[in-house]
């Protein structure tokens, strides 16, 4: 007798038996079982996480307005901003995108900017302009809400004068917050709030990529429009303190904007720093750094969106293998000892192995 013809007998001489045993079982039966109506689950596809996308905006005075030119780039080609860190004048594009503006409001809002709503000129030992006017200019444009409040998620990042810590400010005041980031030192007083007292965020964090990527983005793309020295003494006072503060945050800052996805350096080096007559010329600069960048952007979003699709399809697989295991254990646990007999000869097919 062979090894495999044993199974074959066994099988052979259980099979009657079997048949004879659910004949009694069926007989002793009053009533035919009435099987259950399969339900099927309502399951909806499920489809990987957006891609959340960060800008970080870095200070440089009245070179900010390069700022709105990337915005407007990055919205026209369907890769809006979900989260804002900016620092200096950063913030203030920042905040008042953040608030629910679009793009071409930010633009109206630059062109139509009187220099004389912001700026209060203040002789003092601790700078030359309060911020008192920044503040309230910021707060009336964001609707008075708090950082908390607004569209998007926004920070503001600004330098405690007592012991260089870079802040982040992430509730309270929108317009004080915005003041305190901005507040070059030399230029404007430092800003108290609490027990400290805050200077421009751009001595510890020129460009805020750090602080983008904490609000959670996926993706984060700097814009940088520093001063850099570049062999020759800048324009005015306000560029001397500029350039002296992107030297001072230099190396602190070359860390930070490595750990960036994407980097746009509008070619904005040559405004001066208080000219808020080349508005407009900024804003075209901004445009074309950030399109010369898309190219870059698409293939990083592609790519990290192909990922997540096979990560999720992955998942999804599993999921479904360990699923159908289960099932399969919880059959063969529940079978009745005639059920198993039955098995046994080859005649029960109701558990099927994954």
């Amino acid at each position: 007798m062979t090894a495999t013809s044993l199974p074959l007998r066994l099988a052979t001489y259980l099979r009657p038996c079997v048949y004879l045993s659910l004949a009694a079982l069926a007989a002793c039966s009053s009533t035919p079982p009435t099987p259950s109506a399969a339900t099927p689950a309502a399951t909806a596809t499920p489809h990987a996480a957006p891609i959340k996308i960060g800008v970080a905006l870095g200070g440089g005075a009245a070179k900010g307005f390069a700022h709105i030119g990337v915005i407007k780039m990055l919205e026209a080609n369907g890769f809006t901003p979900a989260v804002v860190a900016g620092t200096s004048a950063g913030s203030v594009v920042g905040a008042l995108y953040a608030s629910g503006m679009n793009a071409f409001e930010l633009q109206e809002k630059a062109v139509a900017l009187d220099e004389a709503k912001i700026r209060d000129l203040q002789l003092s030992s601790g700078g030359l302009i309060l911020g008192q006017k920044l503040e309230d200019y910021v707060n009336e444009q964001v609707q008075r809400k708090p950082l908390e409040q607004l569209s998007k998620p926004f920070v503001a990042v600004a330098t405690r004068l007592e012991d260089g810590k870079r802040t982040v400010f992430a509730r309270g005041n929108t317009g004080q917050a915005v003041r305190a980031s901005s507040s070059i030192p030399g230029v404007f007083q430092s800003v108290t709030i609490g027990q400290y007292h805050f200077v421009d965020g751009g001595i510890t964090s020129p460009v805020p990529v750090d602080a983008a990527r904490q609000l959670g983005a996926d993706v984060v793309i700097a814009v940088d429009i520093s001063s850099k020295a570049r062999g020759r003494v800048p324009d005015g006072m306000l560029g001397t303190l500029g350039q002296t503060i992107a030297i001072m945050g230099q190396k602190l800052g070359q860390a930070e904007l490595a750990r960036a996805d994407i980097i746009i350096r509008p070619q904005v080096l040559d405004m001066g720093s208080a000219d808020f007559t080349q508005r407009a010329q900024a804003i075209l600069e901004g445009e074309k750094a950030a399109l010369a960048a898309m190219p870059q952007i698409r293939a990083l979003i592609a790519k990290l969106r192909t990922e997540r699709e096979q990560a999720l399809h992955l998942a999804q697989k599993q999921t479904a293998t360990q699923a159908a295991q289960a099932q399969y254990q919880a059959c063969l646990e529940n079978r009745s000892r005639l059920r198993k007999i039955a098995g046994m000869a080859g005649l029960d097919g109701d558990c099927v192995a994954p």
